[in-house]
C-alpha cells in the first residue's frame, strides 16, 4: 500500500505546478504543449531556446521531427547556463557537431515513456529504471523526495520538473540540468 501511495505522490508532484512564478512546471507545460513534433514543442517554449539552437547546430531537426516515437528529457536554458562558462558556445561550433549530437541524443529515449510508465519501471526495478538512450548510453531514473531524478553516466543528476508534454511523435519531460554521457 505504501508503494502505491508513493507512486501517486510522485506522479502528482510531476504533474503539479511547482510555483506560480515564471519558469514553474505549469509555465513549462503550457509553453511546451503543442500538437506538433518534439522539436516544434521545444521551439514553442521560451525556456528551451538553447536546446533548440543546439538541435539545429547538431543537425538533429530532421531526426527529431520524424515519426518516432521519442521521449525527450529537455534541459531548460537555465540548465545549460549551469555548465562551465563557454561550454555551450564551444559545443555550438561546427567542428564540435559530433560531440554536440552525442550529448543531445543522450537526452532522447526511443519510444514514448510517460511519467506513469517511468514510475512503474522504477518500482518494477526495485527503485531504479535504466533507460537506454538513442546515443547508446544509459540514464538511471530513481525517485527522491517524490521527484523523478535522472543520474547520468558522468555521475550528475537532473530532476524532472515538468512531465508529459505530449507531442505528435513522442513526449517531452523538462529537466533542470544537462545530462552527460561517460
Amino acid at each position: 500500500m505504501r508503494s502505491n501511495r508513493f507512486a501517486y505522490l510522485v506522479l502528482a508532484a510531476a504533474a503539479m505546478p511547482l510555483a506560480a512564478a515564471p519558469g514553474s512546471a505549469q509555465d513549462q507545460k503550457q509553453a511546451v504543449a503543442s500538437s506538433g513534433t518534439i522539436v516544434e514543442g521545444a521551439m514553442a517554449s521560451p525556456q528551451h531556446k538553447t536546446l533548440v539552437a543546439a538541435v539545429k547546430a547538431a543537425g538533429l531537426v530532421d531526426t527529431l521531427t520524424s515519426a518516432g516515437p521519442f521521449t525527450l528529457f529537455a534541459p531548460t536554458d537555465a540548465a545549460f547556463a549551469k555548465l562551465p562558462a563557454g561550454t555551450v558556445d564551444t559545443l555550438l561550433k561546427p567542428e564540435n557537431k559530433a560531440k554536440l549530437a552525442s550529448i543531445l541524443t543522450y537526452h532522447v529515449v526511443p519510444g514514448k515513456v510517460t511519467a506513469t510508465m517511468l514510475v512503474d519501471q522504477i518500482r518494477a526495478g526495485g527503485g531504479q529504471a535504466v533507460l537506454m538512450t538513442v546515443q547508446g548510453g544509459t540514464l538511471t531514473a530513481t525517485i527522491s523526495d517524490g521527484k523523478v531524478m535522472l543520474r547520468d553516466e558522468a555521475g550528475g543528476t537532473a530532476t524532472v520538473t515538468a512531465a508529459d508534454m505530449m507531442q505528435s511523435n513522442g513526449v517531452i519531460h523538462v529537466t533542470e540540468a544537462v545530462s552527460l554521457p561517460a
